[in-house]
């Protein structure tokens, strides 16, 4: 499974816990919370995969990615977690979205085709923490990065995202030069598109950060539960 690790505090203690495939298996995950007790949850653990793997794979997007987060947020909340912040993604907003996004842009038009099954799995994923905020009180927020990059990516072409697959790409070409005619020069590397989509990116760095933050400060009252959460 990608990127299936969740962050976990005990009190003044941080821990990071990886379930690798048992993350989306319930019996696991309420065993592991029923033992463990943590306090806070940040739950950045998904199937992830860039265009290639979003367009062979989507009953894998869209089965994992529900089945992770149901058995995350549903755990914390009947093992008494304090507050949980879940990770979700700005693909959630529609292919067509005003520029520059705002949150009211959301479910406001049809999604990108090449990634739907994944960005269904997240809005879903921001609707249960949204309905366990009604119906039972939870502090669950949710917050959308967009792409993120950083140390310890994943660089390969067939699964990685567009910011490591640029940086794989012209690595390689750096490699791959010719010193004929009075070179040296770099061969062609091919990328995908025209060039004309815009996107955004993030370090991974300050996503830690403005997470730890939203732990912190945002705070969650039962007189809010009717409300639009700002994070969402």
């Amino acid at each position: 499974m990608d990127n299936a690790a969740i962050i976990l505090y005990f009190g003044s203690d941080t821990f990071s816990a990886n379930f690798g495939d048992e993350v989306s298996v319930t019996g696991q995950v309420d065993q592991y919370f029923e033992q463990a007790k943590p306090e806070y949850v940040f739950v950045a653990a998904a199937k992830v995969g860039g265009i290639v793997a979003n367009r062979d794979y989507p009953a894998d997007f869209i089965y994992d990615n529900l089945m992770i987060q149901s058995n995350l947020i549903d755990a914390a909340y009947r093992n008494g977690v304090k507050k949980l912040v879940f990770l979700g993604s700005s693909c959630i907003y529609p292919k067509m979205a005003k520029q520059p996004i705002t949150e009211d842009e959301l479910l406001s038009g049809y999604l990108e085709s090449s990634n739907d099954a994944y960005a269904i799995a997240k809005i879903a994923g921001l609707r249960m923490c949204r309905a366990y905020r009604q119906q039972y009180g939870f502090n669950a927020i949710s917050l959308m990065p967009t792409n993120l990059y950083g140390p310890n990516d994943n660089f390969d072409l067939e699964s990685s995202h567009v910011l490591p697959a640029l940086i794989r790409k012209c690595h390689e070409g750096k490699d791959n030069v010719s010193v004929d005619m009075g070179g040296p020069y770099m061969h062609p590397i091919n990328l995908w598109g025209d060039g004309s989509p815009m996107r955004e990116f993030l370090h991974v760095d300050d996503l830690a950060e403005a997470c730890y933050k939203c732990m912190h400060c945002l705070l969650y009252t039962s007189d809010a539960a009717d409300e639009e959460d700002s994070v969402d």
